[in-house]
């Protein structure tokens, strides 16, 4: 199975999202980051997709992985490399 497109919700100024940029450029994943800033719909779209008005917001696909906290426990439990391999 090939490898999910990662994409990276983020606004400037998040340490959340400069963790989680720095987790996955660490395990050398090619993400697409997508600013949210002044994005009124497409901010709506990622609240009502995975239920959390923050950011970042990682996607694996059509996939939500949750934010930073969520990326990184997954991270630690063994289940994120499987997942970004498109095993998961």
């Amino acid at each position: 199975m090939a490898a999910p497109k990662v994409t990276l919700y983020t606004k400037q100024n998040c340490p959340y999202c400069v963790r989680a940029k720095h987790l996955l450029g660490k395990k050398g994943v090619p993400f697409e980051e997508v600013s949210v800033e002044g994005n009124d719909d497409l901010r709506v779209w990622l609240a009502e997709t995975t239920g959390q008005k923050t950011v970042p917001q990682v996607f694996a696909g059509d996939r939500p992985l949750g934010g930073y906290p969520d990326v990184a426990a997954l991270d630690e439990d063994g289940k994120l490399d499987p997942i970004l391999r498109g095993e998961g």
